[in-house]
């Protein structure tokens, strides 16, 4: 699917939508050496560009939230790479957790999802740095060779930023 690079909606779209329907990613916070990012399952709320996460009221990075903190989002799957940033909080919103239950949520939280400990990750995306290759792979294999004779970079798709606040 060929993604306007010069269009801004167009490239939100496809980075809500792709997420959507692969949702894993990793998710971390900005400064904070003594924590690592971690995969996360996101759930996408598209017009209050926000992401949801399961979390453990115990898990180390919801005691590091505490009252928001930078958080960073990386997103890879296929023909899309993304790094979105925002404000990270700690959420307990029970319609939201009914929402959002499921198979994947279920396998992680054996308590179920009345789990007193269970609680929500939101993170309010603020920017997102999205780039999009746009390339099968005889193309690829294609700009490759092109890229390497010519000496210049290959043509394989674009770059765009991202401002949601």
């Amino acid at each position: 699917m060929k993604t306007d690079m010069n269009d801004p909606a167009a490239v939100e779209q496809r980075l809500w939508e792709d997420i959507e329907r692969h949702q894993i990613g990793m998710l971390g916070l900005l400064g904070r050496l003594d924590h690592h990012t971690q995969p996360m399952t996101a759930f996408v709320e598209r017009d209050a560009r926000t992401l949801w996460f399961f979390t453990s009221i115990d898990s180390g990075m919801a005691k590091a939230v505490a009252e928001g903190a930078p958080a960073l989002f990386t997103f890879n799957h296929k023909e899309i790479q993304a790094s979105i940033s925002g404000v990270l909080d700690l959420v307990h919103d029970e319609a939201r957790i009914a929402e959002y239950w499921n198979a994947v949520a279920a396998a992680w939280r054996p308590g179920g999802k009345d789990d007193p400990r269970l609680t929500l990750l939101r993170l309010d995306c603020r920017e997102a740095e999205v780039w999009l290759s746009q390339a099968g792979p005889v193309q690829f294999a294609w700009e490759i060779a092109v890229a390497n004779v010519r000496k210049h970079e290959p043509h394989l798709g674009g770059h765009a930023n991202l401002r949601f606040h």
